[in-house]
């Protein structure tokens, strides 16, 4: 079933915030937490540090009304930087990998920063920002077992 969430970027802390949201709303999160060391490793990506390797990959948490939040630790080691402004995209997760190249389509059009949708390892993924500064993600999750 299709649904939005809100995605947060985090500078190092993201398991410390998703802990203590957890407490807040009194709710579990909805998978365990992936740390960035459970990524298959990628030909031609800087190798981790130790510190790196345990920061958030994902988190996702229920919280109010079928809102789900979720996360991740951008890494300087991998060119991120956390700036007022790309801590937070809008995450849409429709059910086919059509819908999502059609919501990429019409969002991205004008806009900067994308990555069309493609197969990764968990799904179907692709993000950009629209030409009105907005950050926009698009995830079709692969049935699990697959």
């Amino acid at each position: 079933m299709a649904s939005v969430s809100i995605y947060l970027n985090f500078n190092g802390n993201a398991e410390e915030a998703f802990n203590h949201y957890k407490k807040v709303f009194g709710t579990e999160f909805s998978n365990p937490p992936m740390k960035m060391k459970d990524m298959p490793p990628r030909e031609g990506a800087p190798a981790l540090s130790e510190a790196d390797k345990n920061k958030v990959m994902h988190v996702a948490l229920p919280i109010l009304g079928g809102t789900q939040i979720m996360a991740t630790d951008m890494l300087e080691s991998m060119g991120h930087k956390l700036v007022e402004g790309n801590n937070f995209t809008i995450s849409l997760n429709p059910d086919t990998k059509e819908e999502a190249d059609k919501l990429y389509t019409g969002l991205s059009n004008g806009g900067a920063d994308s990555v069309a949708p493609h197969d990764e390892f968990w799904g179907y993924w692709g993000t950009c920002k629209d030409r009105f500064g907005v950050r926009w993600m698009f995830n079709v999750m692969k049935p699990q077992g697959q």
